[in-house]
């Protein structure tokens, strides 16, 4: 394959810091190499809802530069916008204005929903982008492997505070994180003491308990996790103890959203998104009310989630996301399409895109958790990538 004019870069889902070094990245690495680069904002809605008329639709198209990129890595968030939108399953009332409702008929899925996926292809043609590079987690990466096997050049770089996605150790966020969590804990343990309280930590993580797991092993914390349901009476003793042993009079549980005791469960609320992920109930509140009903001391519910994914990325999160946007411009540069940029083995690393339907990586249970202590295992790091859980048996691709 030729060597691309034109490439398009798009962030989807939530945002994590460290996007916009990703960005940044990747437009000086595609200048140097002679590429011209097409932001795609507000992730695949900008490739939806772009008008078809041809020329730049400056609510979703923004032409990238030296000039325009030299300083967004000194903030977080994501100078191109985000959004949730799967064009592959899109509600009617999220169709774009422009499009004729009998052209929209014919997209119409026996769900009711609208596979818009020959509108992205339109657009990317008429846009004479030739590769594209995506920075998303799972839902977004999806749909990239949609393209993919529908023949378009993707390179793919994983980010999400969970740091689940398939095949690879380490996702842009994850990092930072952990040290906001960590900052964040340390900072109300005086709160927590000062009132005698049990604080019930809730943390990100529907799925994967990575999150909750580190978070815990630089607070030394408990923790709970979604791979591993539990007593709640014996973690209601183990807290107690934690109370009376402190000077203070308090203890602290980091609680991952989707982790439940035995014979509990969370309700879904809410509509489900794009990718079909319907919100679970608080489980930090519900624990903290079991907590004080078993203990008779006062719980206290106390969110670790936004404020995770928001302001300037750690040194850790900022190495690797300029490090995975020249590794994917390596990929583009040698016409190596259809691959993820990745961790491996400790090692940067390239592999094919997670197929449809893949699992979220989980954390290993018996090799990093203590289920009676309810805390991360600190023995038996010997042998595995610093700060990283590895892949196990999986054969690392090879980078370029």
């Amino acid at each position: 394959m030729a060597t691309p004019r034109r490439i398009g870069v798009l962030t989807g889902g939530g945002d994590v810091p460290g996007l916009n070094s990703v960005i940044k990245s990747v437009t000086y690495r595609a200048t140097e190499l002679g590429m011209e680069v097409i932001g795609i904002r507000r992730g695949w809605e900008g490739l939806t809802h772009t008008k078809p008329s041809g020329e730049v639709d400056p609510d979703y198209i923004r032409p990238l530069d030296r000039q325009n990129t030299r300083t967004i890595d000194r903030t977080g968030g994501t100078v191109l916008h985000t959004s949730r939108t799967n064009p592959a399953r899109m509600k009617e009332s999220a169709l774009p204005a422009w499009l004729d409702r009998s052209a929209a008929e014919a997209m119409r899925m026996d769900d009711g929903r609208f596979d818009l996926t020959e509108v992205v292809l339109e657009h990317l043609e008429g846009l004479g982008i030739d590769a594209l590079v995506t920075i998303g987690g799972d839902d977004t990466l999806s749909f990239s492997r949609v393209l993919v096997d529908r023949g378009v050049p993707v390179v793919a770089i994983p980010k999400t505070m969970d740091n689940d996605v398939p095949g690879t150790e380490y996702c842009i966020g994850f990092s930072s994180a952990i040290t906001r969590a960590k900052e964040l804990i340390d900072r109300q343990r005086t709160t927590i003491g000062s009132h005698e309280r049990i604080g019930v930590f809730r943390i990100f993580g529907r799925d994967a308990g990575f999150s909750a797991l580190f978070a815990a092993y630089v607070t030394s914390a408990r923790c709970l996790l979604p791979e591993a349901s539990y007593d709640l009476d014996a973690l209601a003793s183990i807290l107690a103890e934690d109370y009376r042993a402190s000077q203070s009079h308090y203890a602290i549980v980091v609680t991952a959203e989707g982790a439940i005791w035995q014979g509990g469960s969370l309700h879904e609320i809410g509509e489900p998104d794009a990718y079909g992920h319907r919100r679970k109930e608080n489980v930090g509140e519900a624990l903290a009310r079991e907590v004080s009903n078993r203990t008779g001391i006062d719980s206290l519910a106390i969110e670790l989630t936004y404020d995770l994914r928001s302001g300037q990325p750690d040194a850790l999160d900022q190495i690797v996301a300029s490090t995975f946007a020249n590794v994917a411009m390596d990929l583009v540069a040698g016409g190596t399409y259809g691959q993820m940029v990745a961790i491996r083995d400790g090692k940067y690393a390239h592999t094919d895109l997670p197929a449809k339907g893949s699992v979220a990586r989980r954390v290993d249970v018996e090799r990093m958790y203590n289920r009676e202590r309810f805390r991360p295992r600190y023995d038996g790091r010997l042998g595995l990538p610093m700060l990283l859980v590895g892949l196990g048996g999986e054969v690392a691709a090879s980078a370029s």
